[in-house]
């Protein structure tokens, strides 16, 4: 389904092409109509679902058909810094030909920017609950307009610890909004916490990625962690590759990996949610025009990457999530094209390759050493 079927506003489609969206997702073609009729939602949809234009598509439509303002009339709550970021960055590529203002706010920094920002006014707030609070509690954010309440991740956030600071946060909100409800996983314990919230909620629940791409050559090394560096380095070097996305699973572990790259003579940038937008942009830009070989990348900061002509996708190390592992290795084999997928594992990952294996419904060929009885009997 396109997004034209789905009567989204033209300036909206617009962007959504722009940032290479052909049509609608299962979640987006689920999830938006009913959003835009305002009914509550309870959504069970992972991450690489496209789960954020499910809800950021729709309610910057309602942005445009309400009274414009500077007060905070949507309000996100996501459990960590990377995904406020990401989501944020969503908001304002989908409101690109709009004047809808967006901002993310989250611990772990000054708050100076985040202040300046909401002194500007904002009508989308992004948050992590924790600084939230805390900015409340000074008297720079009132969520007396909000209109419409975005739980994102709730299952993750409430594991961290937050439903205590997500409670304190509702009593600020109208009780006359409409509620947007998306967790990874729906246990009972979920939908306990989620059914006060929510006033006859739309149930949406989307089947997560588990199949890839024919077109998809994928292997496995077993390596120590020590000796990961060198396996790359080697790979890089006598396969010739002249593009090659790699992904890390940490922000530290992706800056490391570019600098013992630089070292051996091959240039490489890292995309994380450390580093600024323009800076991310500038990296992916180099890489598209081959300015740079190789582009080390965590899971969050990677979505959205669209590359035509990408020959290979590096798994450094495997993801804790199977369905990440697919949405990682669908970056390559596109349109019909060849693409080679090499994973990395060492000892202690050898739980996510069983869990990755299980999840996609065959074994990953082994390359490399010969394994021994032991290692293949684990495996």
């Amino acid at each position: 389904m396109n997004f034209d079927q789905l009567n989204i506003i033209k300036p909206i489609r617009n962007a959504l092409t722009d940032a290479g969206y052909e049509s609608a997702t299962e979640i987006q073609s689920k999830t938006i109509p009913h959003i835009l009729n305002g009914r509550d939602i309870l959504g069970c949809a992972q991450t690489g679902t496209g789960k954020t234009a499910a809800f950021a598509v729709p309610i910057l439509q309602r942005l445009q058909q309400g009274s414009r303002h500077s007060l905070i009339r949507v309000l996100v709550l996501t459990p960590t810094r990377e995904l406020a970021l990401q989501i944020d960055e969503n908001f304002k590529a989908y409101a690109k030909y709009l004047q809808t203002r967006s901002l993310a706010v989250f611990g772990g920094v000054s708050q100076g920017r985040q202040v300046d920002g909401l002194r500007k006014g904002v009508e989308v707030l992004i948050a992590t609950p924790g600084r939230l609070l805390d900015l409340m509690q000074q008297g720079f954010v009132n969520l007396q307009a909000v209109e419409v309440l975005v739980l994102d991740e709730a299952d993750h956030m409430l594991d961290i610890g937050f439903i205590h600071d997500i409670k304190r946060i509702l009593q600020k909100v109208p009780a006359k909004r409409q509620t947007l409800f998306f967790s990874a996983t729906m246990p009972f314990s979920i939908r306990k916490f989620a059914n006060p919230i929510l006033k006859n909620p739309v149930e949406v629940s989307v089947t997560p990625v588990s199949s890839t791409a024919q077109t998809v050559h994928q292997s496995v090394y077993f390596v120590e962690k020590k000796e990961k560096a060198g396996l790359l380095i080697n790979l890089l070097k006598e396969k010739s590759i002249h593009r090659s996305l790699v992904f890390t699973r940490t922000k530290h572990g992706a800056d490391k990996l570019v600098r013992q790259l630089g070292r051996s003579g091959i240039v490489a940038a890292a995309i994380h949610g450390n580093k600024s937008q323009n800076t991310r942009q500038k990296a992916l830009q180099d890489f598209k025009d081959s300015r740079i070989r190789v582009l080390v990348a965590t899971d969050i900061a990677s979505r959205g990457i669209d590359i035509d002509e990408l020959p290979y996708v590096v798994n450094y190390e495997l993801p804790d999530i199977p369905e990440t592992y697919v949405h990682r290795i669908g970056r390559t084999g596109r349109a019909g094209k060849e693409g080679i997928a090499i994973s990395f594992c060492d000892a202690e990952e050898r739980s996510e390759l069983k869990d990755i294996q299980k999840l996609i419904g065959f074994r990953i060929p082994v390359k490399g050493k010969e394994i021994n009885e032991g290692q293949l009997m684990n495996y």
